[in-house]
């Protein structure tokens, strides 16, 4: 039906088109038959039954669909359909329409041939037929009657227009938020380096640092002189996060998938919880989602190892020995992995003692390897995350990511157990003057 040429009379006294009418509109609007199998482009125009709608109404209803997303074009669906798709690429059987307002088109049918070559050749092909204007992706059919003879489940390809599929540019306001979080990151990453020189601090700076009761900041002034010794650290997880954002950038740019600015996360504890970063478009098959998901984490694991390796290597060097800090032996009770490479480099009797000496370089790599372990976690919109759904599904992250809460859970509990039957063992041996058998 054509909208604009039916209301604009006011919309005074509408009333029911017959089933002949609807079906002579529609065969003259697509010119055939065949036509009318394609998905229209808007949603079918008003055609009350009953009595007539008031002005309002009808007004309300045109209002909707001018809001509404940028549909596919039916010319261009015929020319794609056309230049697209044939025996020696995907055979289109049937056409749907998908999206909250039908503002895309879904091509069902079956694979000529190998689907990450098909669907490199429909890229190519849909880019010389319409140019920038439309997003063609492939999409998976789990749930389909019967599995593809070539192997896996079916697939379908989906289009869209790019305004609709992609999100806008980038705003001033998350311009904004994202520079504020990064100097916020940056202040916890200094903090973290003023932190890990606990032994040289002020007892008034220590207390607030050791302290949980303690809620007013001691004087800011008395943190001016470890500020420069503490840049050291705060350069280390600086240069981790960047170096994961940069990991994504590098395999997201030839696969030509735009990525959002980076949202860092800053925290006081390990100086940054890494950053959020949003995919900008369509991403074309789900091995490069795991590609560009994994590159971050392998990235910042890389050089975060690199500088824990280093950083021992500076601790044991005399020379070196103005630059190092004091931590709780403790520190590298908490991975085997790391716990034993210290030890092959500091010696067995310098991770027994009290605490240790080591260069800061040692503490920024622990805290990226222990973010790039939390990034890794296969839940949610994590880079863990995202790999096993790109890998397996949303089915498998759903699995994966119930398995992780509940042993997390198990683990917080279990912790929390052992935690206070040592508080109750110290009490009971202070109580008594006696040390209570382990």
């Amino acid at each position: 039906m054509d909208s604009d040429s039916e209301n604009g009379d006011k919309f005074s006294n509408v009333k029911a088109a017959s089933s002949e009418e609807k079906e002579e509109r529609i065969s003259n609007e697509f010119g055939s038959d065949k036509a009318q199998a394609s998905v229209s482009s808007r949603p079918p125009p008003i055609s009350p039954v009953g009595p007539a709608y008031n002005n309002f109404q009808v007004d309300s209803f045109k209002l909707m669909e001018l809001l509404g997303p940028e549909k596919v074009d039916p010319a261009d669906v015929k020319l794609i359909k056309d230049k697209l798709f044939g025996y020696s690429t995907f055979w289109v059987t049937k056409e749907e329409s998908f999206g909250d307002l039908g503002e895309g088109i879904l091509f069902l049918g079956n694979l000529r041939g190998n689907r990450e070559d098909v669907f490199a050749k429909l890229l190519s092909r849909l880019a010389e037929a319409t140019g920038d204007k439309y997003n063609l992706f492939m999409v998976e059919e789990p749930n389909s009657e019967a599995p593809d003879p070539r192997g896996g489940p079916r697939v379908s390809f989906g289009l869209l227009r790019k305004e609709v599929s992609e999100p806008g540019p980038t705003t001033l306001w998350q311009y904004v938020i994202a520079l504020l979080l990064f100097l916020l990151t940056t202040g916890s990453s200094v903090e973290l380096g003023i932190a890990s020189q606990i032994n040289r601090l002020p007892p008034e700076v220590v207390k607030y640092f050791t302290d949980p009761n303690a809620v007013e900041p001691p004087d800011m002034e008395l943190l001016l002189p470890f500020v420069d010794s503490a840049l050291p650290l705060a350069y280390g997880v600086l240069g981790i996060l960047l170096f994961h954002e940069v990991g994504h950038i590098l395999v997201a740019v030839p696969k030509k998938v735009k990525l959002s600015i980076p949202f860092c996360i800053p925290n006081i504890t390990l100086g940054s919880f890494g950053a959020i970063t949003q995919f900008k478009s369509i991403i074309p098959d789900r091995s490069t989602k795991v590609d560009i998901s994994l590159a971050g984490p392998f990235a910042g694991a890389a050089l975060s190892f690199s500088m824990f390796a280093v950083g021992l290597l500076l601790s044991s060097n005399p020379a070196a020995a103005g630059d190092l800090v004091q931590v709780p032996s403790m520190l590298f009770q908490g991975s085997l992995l790391l716990g034993l490479i210290s030890r092959a480099i500091l010696g067995y009797a310098a991770l027994h003692a009290s605490t240790v000496s080591i260069h800061p370089l040692v503490i920024a790599g622990w805290c990226g390897l222990t973010t790039t372990a939390f990034n890794l976690l296969p839940v949610g919109c994590l880079d863990g995350g995202r790999a096993i759904q790109g890998a397996f599904g949303k089915g498998a992250l759903v699995g994966f990511g119930l398995t992780t809460y509940t042993l997390l859970g198990f683990r917080s509990a279990w912790w929390t157990i052992v935690t206070s039957l040592g508080n109750l063992r110290l009490d009971m041996s202070e109580g008594t003057g006696k040390t209570m058998p382990k």
